[in-house]
């Protein structure tokens, strides 16, 4: 069987059963599509089949794809992006084991290990010096104030925010649910402050257009019918919450998903359990989550100065 054929099998099955989102079988795409161009190059042919990836092949792949940026006069792919291509390999694997397809054992796919990046987070009152550099007499200073409030309390991501409509929010019960990764339901609850300067920046519009934020900038927008006019892009946000960082003398690089760190190591410092703080960013593993746990070095300071004898 041709293995691109098999490869479009696949997709489509995460498509329809698996239910993963547009983006993931487009990565999963680019990765599978680079793992046959790559192999072909190995074997030296110009086709081949799923019989054709056996465990040598697999040692040249991956020292092939360790190196793939520099053969190719790029930057060399970082570790947890070799990791993806791995991760969607393995899972192509399975599918065709399901299928009784002749090819390799999947569990013979190792991924590396990846060290994680140490969380960069702000503290609440560099959160407030964001705040108060925004300028409260305009519509679009009313809109960013409600933004930055929302990614705050509600530890939201980016992509959740951006596809919120007037009608998704409960501004009264202050709670509502997003629909996350992996199209998983979670409830998200925000503070009375975030739910009155979203109040504040709705009140302001003039306009009866669905989505919760709106682009300003109304050059070269096309009217459509989906509900997206004028909607807010990810991108736009991240200008947002970088220039009143900016404005605030904050140095640290910071982005919407800064503030969503800020909002579960916020709730840890204060003594959240990190089952509850899983649940409310809608982590599917626990492990995830714990990179957070960093914040209870704090506190166990604090404890070693309260306990720990002094020597005279």
């Amino acid at each position: 069987m041709d293995i691109y054929d098999l490869i479009n099998d696949f997709l489509e099955h995460l498509e329809v059963e698996s239910g993963r989102s547009k983006k993931t079988i487009d990565n999963y795409r680019l990765y599978l599509e680079r793992f046959v161009e790559i192999s072909l190059e190995v074997l030296g042919k110009n086709e081949m089949g799923p019989q054709d990836i056996t465990k040598e092949l697999l040692r040249k792949y991956r020292i092939k794809l360790n190196r793939y940026g520099t053969d190719n006069g790029n930057e060399d792919l970082k570790t947890i992006t070799q990791t993806y291509h791995l991760i969607a390999l393995r899972g192509f694997l399975k599918y065709l084991a399901r299928r009784d397809i002749k090819s390799l054992d999947p569990s013979l796919v190792e991924l590396p290990h990846v060290v994680r990046k140490q969380v960069t987070f702000l503290h609440f009152d560099e959160v407030e010096d964001m705040l108060e550099e925004i300028d409260l007499s305009t519509e679009s200073g009313l809109r960013d104030r409600a933004i930055i409030e929302l990614l705050y309390s509600g530890g939201l991501r980016v992509s959740e925010l951006v596809g919120l409509n007037r009608d998704s929010i409960n501004l009264d019960r202050r709670e509502f649910v997003v629909r996350g990764k992996g199209s998983k339901d979670r409830p998200i609850f925000i503070s009375q402050s975030a739910a009155d300067r979203v109040r504040d920046y709705l009140d302001a519009r003039t306009d009866s257009l669905p989505a919760l934020f709106l682009n300003n900038s109304r050059h070269k927008q096309t009217v459509d019918t989906s509900g997206n006019y004028r909607r807010i892009t990810a991108r736009s946000i991240e200008r947002i919450v970088e220039k009143y960082a900016r404005l605030a003398g904050i140095t640290k690089h910071v982005s919407p998903h800064t503030l969503r760190h800020s909002f579960a190591t916020d709730l840890l410092m204060n003594g959240a359990d990190i089952r509850s703080v899983q649940s409310m960013l809608g982590h599917a593993d626990i492990s995830t989550t714990q990179i957070y746990t960093h914040v209870t070095d704090m506190h166990l300071k604090e404890i070693h100065d309260r306990f720990h004898s002094e020597t005279s």
